[in-house]
Order: C-alpha cells, then sequence, then structure tokens
C-alpha cells in the first residue's frame, strides 16, 4: 500500500535538517507544525532572550561556572518559578517549548534545553546529556545538573537512583550515559516523548504523525517501524 505523502513532515524534515536554525528554533517550529499553527517563532525568541538578559543584569563578574550555575538556578527556578511537571507529567503540552516558557512547567528534555539556552546568555557552555529515561545536563564532566528539579547537582548514587527508579533496578549506571547528544538526536528523542504522551491520551492519529517525524529522520530506526 502507498504511503500518503504528508506534508507536514516534509516540512518538519527539511527544517532538521537546514543548519541555519539553532535547536529552540527548531523546537518551536516543532510545536507550530503539530499543534500551534498561529505560533510566532520569533516571539517565542524574545520571550527567551528577556530572561536570558535579566539574568545577566542580575550577577556580577565572577566568572566562577558554581557562582553562574547557582545563579542560573535561582533566577530561573526561584524567581521565575519554572519547575518540572511532576503532576501531569504526560501532558502533550509539556513536549511544546512555547507552553513551557508560558506556564513554567515541562518535562526533562524541554526544561533542559530552556535551561541551557538561559545558560548561554552569561557564558556558560553546558551540554544537553542523553541519560536514559531523564535528559540531564552537564558542565564539563564533573558537574551533572538535573533541571527538571531546579537543577540540582547530581553524584553517581543519584544516578543510580534515577535509573533504579525508572527500570526497576535492572539497569547499571554506565559513562556513557553522560554522553552530550547532538540537536538531531534530542528533537528524535522530543518527538517519542510526544508519541508517548498521545499515547496516552488515546490521540493516536497525531501519535502516528510523530512517528512519521521520527522516521523522516532515522528511516531505519525498529522501534518506531514497530510502533507505526
Amino acid at each position: 500500500m502507498e504511503e500518503k505523502f504528508d506534508p507536514l513532515v516534509a516540512e518538519w524534515l527539511s527544517f532538521v535538517e537546514n543548519p541555519n536554525f539553532n535547536l529552540v528554533e527548531k523546537c518551536l517550529k516543532f510545536a507550530q507544525i503539530l499543534e500551534y499553527p498561529d505560533l510566532n517563532v520569533e516571539d517565542y525568541i524574545k520571550k527567551i532572550s528577556h530572561i536570558g538578559k535579566s539574568l545577566k543584569e542580575s550577577i556580577s563578574d565572577v566568572k566562577n561556572p558554581t557562582y553562574l550555575i547557582s545563579m542560573l538556578n535561582e533566577h530561573l527556578f526561584e524567581n521565575l518559578g519554572f519547575s518540572g511537571d511532576d503532576d501531569d507529567y504526560y501532558n502533550p503540552k509539556n513536549n511544546f517549548l512555547n507552553e513551557v516558557i508560558d506556564k513554567k512547567t515541562g518535562l526533562p528534555i524541554t526544561i533542559s534545553i530552556l535551561y541551557v539556552e538561559i545558560a548561554k546568555f552569561i557564558g556558560l557552555e553546558l551540554k544537553i546529556v542523553g541519560f536514559p529515561s531523564h535528559i540531564l545536563v552537564k558542565y564539563n564532566e564533573e558537574m551533572i545538573l538535573d533541571p527538571f528539579y531546579d537543577g540540582r547537582l547530581l553524584d553517581v548514587d543519584d544516578l543510580q537512583d534515577i535509573l533504579d527508579a525508572n527500570f526497576g533496578g535492572e539497569v547499571e549506571f554506565k559513562p556513557e550515559f553522560l554522553d552530550e547528544v547532538k540537536p538531531e538526536q534530542i528533537l528524535v528523542r522530543l518527538t517519542r516523548n510526544l508519541k508517548n504522551s498521545y499515547i496516552q491520551s488515546f490521540v493516536y492519529d497525531k501519535a502516528l504523525r510523530c512517528t512519521n517525524m521520527v522516521l523522516a529522520i532515522e528511516p531505519e530506526s525498529p522501534e518506531d517501524i514497530r510502533d507505526k
């Protein structure tokens, strides 16, 4: 049976592959394509810029990364009230960066994307880590941070606790779990998250579109071929 052409999937793939757009812009385009056709991407870029600039204005000239991270956490989580959404975790809206900015809650992946972007305004180059089941952020190799829980600093025991909570004690921590993930991999993971949220909400047509969006990027993915 011939596959029906989906122009939204084609639009998504062309945007993902365009090097002129950064991760935040691609996440907002993701939201625009799937749920918010009237979304003004530039408006949300400005909102992020406002958050970042207000942070920059509040810090001293100290360049110590521990100080900068503590100020980032204070600004984003204490002053502005951002937090992980434990109460309504599987709400599909948690996957959309515009919703996270507006309602100030989201998933580990969306909160981390915002966290890393805001950090750039104060000269902090943080990396998103593809930790199994729970996206994290790192500064170099020695500081692992969890933006979903207010940017708290994690040690190996904390990391094992996350694995135990999500895999029932069947997965042992490995150092490669803290490898940086590329923007394309982040977008695939975000799309799979949304697919699962749609399935939890019985919105199967949109779950199928998400599966097709992943397969457009990773056409040989066994998981997504199976789900389709």
